[in-house]
């Protein structure tokens, strides 16, 4: 289909376990699955990865905790095979390089000494320095990800609703005013914090004129031969096969996610990132939006990744990097924790996917675990969160006040600002768990 998105040193075990990069020649029985030149590619702005950073985890996972990781998080539900092969002794994974087309990665043996892994750039609860009577957040850096741009971007990236001429809510600014509210009080309780986005302009300094080429080369592989230069005057499917809606997409979904992914990864490297968003209902037309009677909340974690995803190299490269790694050991009892927070500070209930791209994440009903750029890019523990229906008629209202201290009339009843009860959610949870998880001397 097309682009539409929503969307250290290593060492050796006992038994000196390693990761083994086959050449083309060598005779081992071939992988089941698609075809190695499927394999081979990598996603919009992806790039071919370092197979051999693999490696570093050789022996540092038993098969067991391979198969617990894969089958209740980072697989769909539906059980489709994926593109790599799981033997007893190893995980054998196509590359998508020609001349070293497979990898082995060794699995921990029973009663061998586990390899040690790659340092992270995060630290999990335990591992930070005892409190001695400071505020529980203290020494955690924490990076927020105001969600989308904003401000004159904001009715490109389709995050713009409007009921009457001369008022509006953008889910871009409202994200970064949560992000400045939120700032306050979780350094008042010895954070440290950084922005991802502090103003609403990209991160990245590419634009949509950038992506022409690639725009025109998508819309031809998929049979759109002379593509409409702009959508102008069309609505629904009859936009999306224009270059002008291929190279918005490329700019604000793809190349701005990979802009703030380097940024996290290479410059601000946190111990966690909070991703802050607002949800939605179908509106219809943009010009005459519908509201919606539901509201609700869900928090996102890394996995559900189907095999047609994981034929992209990279995108392969990246959920083992993520699974080796056990960042979901930290990621879903924190998601967990703030989930629990949100949903006392919000009265919100649950919202059910009915989809095949998103499964539950442990027992908690708000936590989904789901495959997006930037919780799959961000190289640390994410917590995505998706709060409130902006298309609801109350909490529009409540959005178009933005925020304020106490509370004030708002659809016949006194209210908190949403954003203040969004806040207050989010500083409850992480304040549970790092109470329950970091050492107190």
């Amino acid at each position: 289909m097309l682009f539409l998105f929503k969307t250290g040193r290593w060492a050796l075990a006992c038994l000196c376990a390693s990761a083994t990069l086959l050449p083309a020649q060598e005779a081992v029985p071939p992988l089941p699955g698609p075809d190695p030149l499927r394999l081979a590619k990598v996603s919009p702005l992806g790039k071919a990865p370092d197979w051999t950073s693999l490696s570093a985890y050789a022996g540092t996972l038993t098969k067991e905790e391979f198969d617990h990781a894969w089958k209740t998080l980072y697989s769909p539900e539906n059980g489709l095979p994926p593109p790599f092969q799981v033997t007893p002794e190893a995980l054998r994974v196509p590359t998508g390089d020609p001349t070293a087309p497979e990898l082995e990665i060794p699995f921990k043996k029973t009663n061998a000494a586990t390899a040690t892994p790659p340092e992270p750039t995060w630290r999990r609860a335990a591992d930070l320095p005892p409190l001695l009577g400071r505020p529980v957040l203290s020494d955690l850096h924490i990076a927020l990800d105001p969600g989308h741009i904003g401000g004159q971007w904001a009715q490109m990236e389709e995050r713009f609703l409007s009921f009457k001429p001369g008022e509006a809510i953008k889910e871009g600014d409202m994200s970064l005013l949560t992000a400045q509210v939120l700032m306050e009080r979780l350094k008042a309780l010895g954070a440290v914090v950084s922005f991802v986005r502090d103003r609403p302009e990209p991160v990245t300094e590419q634009r949509p004129a950038d992506f022409d080429k690639l725009a025109r080369e998508t819309l031809k592989e998929y049979g759109v031969l002379t593509p409409a230069p702009t959508y102008a005057g069309l609505q629904g499917d009859a936009k999306i096969i224009t270059v002008q809606w291929q190279t918005e997409k490329l700019f604000y979904r793809v190349s701005e996610i990979h802009a703030r992914a380097q940024k996290v990864n290479r410059q601000i490297q946190p111990d966690l990132v909070l991703c802050l968003h607002f949800n939605a209902e179908g509106w219809g037309s943009a010009d005459a939006p519908q509201f919606s009677p539901q509201n609700h909340l869900h928090v996102l974690v890394n996995g559900c990744y189907a095999p047609v995803e994981l034929e992209q190299q990279d995108v392969r490269h990246e959920m083992l990097t993520r699974l080796f790694s056990r960042v979901h050991e930290e990621e879903i009892p924190l998601a967990t924790a703030v989930a629990e927070g949100m949903a006392r500070s919000t009265q919100l209930p649950a919202y059910i996917y009915t989809t095949p791209n998103a499964r539950k994440a442990g027992a908690n009903p708000y936590v989904y675990a789901r495959n997006l750029l930037a919780n799959r890019l961000y190289q640390c523990p994410v917590v995505y969160l998706e709060p409130y229906v902006m298309n609801h008629e109350e909490t529009y209202r409540r959005l178009l006040t933005g925020h304020f201290i106490g509370r004030t009339l708002i659809g016949g009843r006194l209210q908190r600002s949403a954003i203040d009860d969004y806040v207050r959610g989010v500083v409850q949870g992480l304040v549970s768990y790092y109470q329950s998880q970091r050492r107190s001397s």
